[in-house]
C-alpha cells in the first residue's frame, strides 16, 4: 500500500509539471518576442525596436509619441516564412496534446488512488499521457529551435509596405518567448519521462506469494 501511495505521489509531481509546462506553451505562442529586432536605419521608424511573434509583429517607437503599434497575421498571410508558419502549427499541436495528456493522467491518477490497476500497456493511461506529453515536448522543441536557427542565420521577413518594417534589420536576437517555451518543452519531457517510466508489479498483486505448507 506505501509503494501504492508513492508511486501516486509521483505520477502527481508529474502531473503539476505537465500543467505548468503546457501552461508555459501557450503563455509563449501568445507572446511576441520570438524574436528582436533593432532597426536604425528606417525613417519611418527612427530607432525602434521591432518583436516578431508567431502571430504578430510589434514596432516600438523610441523617438516618437506612437510607442508602440502591432500588426496581427495569421497563417494564411503569404509573406509569413515558413518558419513562423509550421512553428504556428506545431504549437497549436503542443496545446491540443498536452491537453489531451491532461484527461488521461487525471484519469489515470483516478484510477490510481482508487485502486483500479491497467494490467496492459496498451490500456495504460500513464503511458497514453506520457507520448502525448513527449510528443508535444518535441513540436515545442522544433519551433524553439528553427526560430533560433532563423535569428542566427539573420533570416528577414517580407512585411508589407503598410507595415513599415523592412525585410532585415540591423541586428536581430532572441526574445524571451523562445526561453519560456523551452522551458515548457523540458517540463513537459520530464513528465513524459514520469509517466513512462510507471510501472504496476502485476506478479505481486494479481498472483501474491503464498506460504509453503
Amino acid at each position: 500500500m506505501i509503494l501504492l501511495v508513492n508511486r501516486a505521489n509521483c505520477q502527481v509531481a508529474g502531473f503539476a509539471a505537465a500543467t505548468i509546462g503546457w501552461l508555459l506553451s501557450t503563455t509563449s505562442m501568445g507572446l511576441v518576442e520570438w524574436r528582436l529586432w533593432h532597426i536604425s536605419y528606417a525613417p519611418p521608424l527612427l530607432s525602434s525596436l521591432v518583436c516578431v511573434g508567431m502571430w504578430r509583429v510589434c514596432i516600438y517607437y523610441h523617438d516618437s509619441n506612437k510607442g508602440i503599434f502591432c500588426h496581427h497575421y495569421s497563417y494564411n498571410d503569404t509573406f509569413l516564412p515558413l518558419d513562423i508558419r509550421v512553428s504556428q502549427n506545431l504549437l497549436l499541436v503542443a496545446t491540443i496534446l498536452g491537453l489531451l495528456g491532461k484527461a488521461c493522467i487525471v484519469f489515470a491518477i483516478r484510477n490510481l488512488y482508487m485502486g483500479i490497476l491497467q494490467k496492459t500497456v496498451t490500456c495504460n493511461p500513464f503511458i497514453a499521457s506520457g507520448i502525448l506529453y513527449l510528443s508535444a515536448s518535441i513540436c515545442i522543441s522544433v519551433a524553439v529551435i528553427w526560430n533560433y536557427h532563423s535569428v542566427r542565420n539573420k533570416q528577414g521577413i517580407h512585411f508589407p509596405p503598410s507595415f513599415y518594417v523592412p525585410f532585415k534589420p540591423d541586428t536581430q536576437e532572441i526574445g524571451s518567448a523562445p526561453l519560456v517555451a523551452a522551458l515548457a518543452a523540458l517540463l513537459m519531457l520530464l513528465s513524459g519521462f514520469i509517466f513512462l517510466s510507471y510501472r504496476v508489479h502485476l506478479d505481486s498483486q494479481v498472483h501474491p506469494e503464498t506460504a509453503d505448507t
